[in-house]
């Protein structure tokens, strides 16, 4: 629960209680913003605030000089084209440097060994594994041949666009179908159709509407039977 408070307070001082003007302000003044250090005061008045204890004032000092640090390497480090990624990565930083500063002042009890000698985490590990990286390969290897017909002067898409897209139907596709939402995945194929109806038809491509038939098909196949293999790992062990 401590850890879970801790969570709670970094992300109302990180998403609430920062205003865009803030975060403009950092990124142009950068060391020299005010707005910097009002965001780091608030983060250790939050830790004392969720935790209703003063006795924790050193943890509150050691998150703000933690949460500072990865605050003012990404405000130097990020380029506007880096932006997105580096948001990604101040945040896994910051969620890190709470879990060290919970253990460290708190000294819980975890079991790492129970944790990595539990078939089902390993299952689901590869699961996750195979369905981002791995059938995304496979995909494209399978519909190459078909990737080659296409028009190639037809108006681009965003840089990885559709291998995004791809994760995220086949995560969304292993969740419902580990959690028996069978009828959600129907929804999910509906509101896909949609949204690529109007696109499609303005393309009039023949060949594009069958690739991207093909590809949704193909990927949403590899998710129900990777999801339908790994309830069955799971009943064995």
């Amino acid at each position: 629960m401590i850890l879970l408070k801790l969570l709670l307070a970094h992300f109302i001082g990180d998403f609430l209680l920062q205003p865009k003007s803030w975060v403009k302000d950092k990124e142009n003044r950068k060391i020299k913003s005010p707005k910097l250090y009002f965001h780091f005061a608030i983060h250790g008045l939050l830790v004392l605030l969720v935790l209703m204890d003063i006795q924790f004032w050193p943890l509150a000092l050691a998150w703000v000089f933690a949460h500072g640090i990865i605050d003012i390497l990404k405000l130097y480090v990020q380029k506007d084209a880096s932006k997105s990624r580096w948001f990604l990565i101040d945040q896994l930083l910051h969620i890190l440097s709470i879990v060290l500063l919970w253990i460290v002042f708190f000294r819980p009890e975890i079991n790492l060994s129970s944790w990595l000698n539990n078939d089902k985490l390993w299952i689901y590990a590869i699961a996750l594994f195979f369905l981002t990286r791995v059938s995304g390969i496979v995909i494209e290897v399978l519909m190459s041949k078909w990737s080659k017909s296409l028009d190639q002067n037809e108006e681009a898409s965003l840089d990885n666009a559709g291998r995004y897209i791809g994760i995220l139907e086949r995560l969304f596709v292993f969740t419902f179908v580990l959690t028996g939402n069978w009828a959600a995945i129907g929804f999910l194929i509906a509101a896909k159709s949609v949204f690529r109806f109007g696109g499609l038809r303005e393309s009039k491509s023949r060949k594009l509407t069958e690739y991207i038939l093909i590809g949704t098909l193909l990927s949403f196949a590899i998710a129900i039977a990777t999801s339908l293999a790994v309830l069955a790992l799971i009943q064995m062990v």
